[in-house]
């Protein structure tokens, strides 16, 4: 049957049983793309050259936004564990973030539905959500190469601590630990095994999560760097021993843009890469200590902060078979919970079971149809503070409410903090929307979590954590 036909079939298939036409379609095994997620650690919108950036060069991202989709309104969590709970969950932090460092086992993941719709599903990088030696797996995660899984990742030698994540590194392969000493670099074989990964597995659809130890400090030098020492066992400061974490920043930077161009090349390679869908983040804004020349003026990095410097991050989509109108760059709001509908609509994965609906998918806005996508602010909830925020306007308050200050925008890293005796009709308008919002969100918390999850709650409560 001619393919033209078949989709006539099931169109009227569809029509006749009474499905709408906005919810996915299952695919055909054959015709499942295959995804690849990438979140790099620290890197804020800022630090890519196709984002203005003009000190980092980032060439295969630039190319991949070239040829896809690049979005210039994606929020993340101000820093990492919360923003890596919301996009492998697909919920707002309020209804079942538990603690720094783990993730409530109770927690259904995009792995989860992915692999039981076929993928076979892998994770490199750094996980930094539970030291059970099943915690991958547990998660959905088949095959797993992790930094800050089952350890800390640091080594003491010689009455020192050294950070173990790049040169010579401490990894978990499917929880096994492995200690390299031979000069080897912790995001190049975490790269490594994702390639290889992706070679196994091209005959079936498949799933790589690769949240990146890179760019997170120590700000040390990459293989590429001139002053690359192969025998150190890494940087015995958190920040990094060197004098020059700017430029060792933007050797950083080039590092996590080579890798990624080191998947595509596999992707390329396996015969994989026309229907792969490639997306690309970061976790939070760039780490305190580095200033971006940016676009004439100069970004601070914001991590940790509820400002556009902590939570503005890059995306960027790529998706050969996928895309319609590539090269395209839009303004479309997208938060890290809309991942998991975005890759459950992809693959033809159902929704996890009694989601709250907190995420949208951004499949629309690939297939050139932004109008279908209904998203009209994103939420955060962060340490004691929670932010509503729209393209233009955010709201910044205690999670009871109080203090609430209202934001205007007239671009990235260009707001203004406005007096309530300053706004204007429709901003008052706004402001009251805005606070309704955070009302309501607040009466979830703790929502998604069973009772073990709350007794972790309470525990870090008690210790001041929370």
């Amino acid at each position: 049957m001619k393919k033209t036909t078949y989709f006539l079939l099931v169109i009227i298939l569809v029509a006749q049983a009474g499905i709408s036409l906005t919810q996915p379609v299952p695919v055909d095994a054959a015709e499942k793309p295959n995804i690849v997620l990438i979140m790099a650690d620290d890197m804020g919108y800022e630090a890519l050259s196709v984002n203005g950036s003009e000190s980092c060069k980032s060439p295969n991202l630039d190319k991949l936004a070239a040829e896809g989709v690049r979005f210039t309104n994606c929020f993340s969590n101000p820093i990492c564990t919360p923003s890596r709970a919301k996009i492998m969950t697909g919920q707002y932090n309020v209804r079942n973030y538990v603690r720094f460092g783990m993730l409530d086992r109770g927690q259904t993941t995009f792995a989860h539905q992915l692999k039981a719709a076929g993928y076979a599903t892998c994770i490199a990088g750094k996980w930094q959500l539970g030291k059970q030696t099943d915690s991958p797996q547990h998660f959905g995660f088949e095959q797993s190469c992790l930094w800050q899984h089952t350890r800390s990742g640091r080594s003491k030698e010689n009455g020192k601590t050294f950070d173990r994540r790049f040169v010579n590194p401490q990894l978990e392969f499917n929880g096994q630990e492995r200690d390299y000493t031979g000069g080897e670099y912790g995001p190049q074989v975490c790269t490594d095994f994702i390639c290889d990964f992706i070679d196994t597995n091209r005959e079936k659809p498949f799933l790589v999560y690769y949240p990146m130890i890179l760019t997170h400090c120590p700000f040390d030098p990459t293989p590429d760097s001139a002053d690359w020492d192969p025998k150190r066992l890494g940087s015995t400061t958190y920040k990094g021993d060197r004098n020059d974490p700017q430029r060792h920043f933007r050797d950083m930077v080039a590092y996590a843009d080579k890798a990624v161009g080191q998947i595509v090349a596999q992707l390329e390679k396996s015969g994989v890469r026309e229907n792969t869908l490639l997306i690309f983040t970061g976790d939070n804004g760039t780490d305190k200590p580095i200033v971006t020349p940016w676009n004439g003026t100069k970004v601070a990095g914001g991590k940790g902060s509820m400002t556009d410097a902590g939570t503005r991050v890059p995306l960027i989509a790529s998706w050969p078979a996928g895309i319609k109108q590539p090269g395209r760059v839009v303004d479309d709001l997208v938060e890290f919970c809309d991942m998991l509908p975005t890759l459950c609509e992809v693959s033809g994965a159902d929704l996890p079971p009694n989601y709250p609906g907190d995420g949208c998918s951004i499949v629309p806005v690939l297939q050139d149809n932004a109008s279908a996508r209904e998203k009209k602010w994103i939420y955060i909830w962060y340490r004691g503070q929670v932010m509503v925020r729209d393209k233009k306007y955010s709201l910044l308050a205690k999670t009871d409410g109080d203090g609430a200050t209202l934001t205007r925008y007239r671009g990235p890293y260009d707001g203004e903090k406005l007096d309530d005796a300053a706004l204007s009709e429709p901003e008052r308008a706004i402001k009251e929307q805005f606070e309704a919002t955070l009302s309501r969100l607040a009466k979830t918390r703790l929502t998604g979590v069973n009772t073990t999850g709350r007794a972790q709650v309470e525990k870090s409560q008690k210790k001041g954590k929370e």
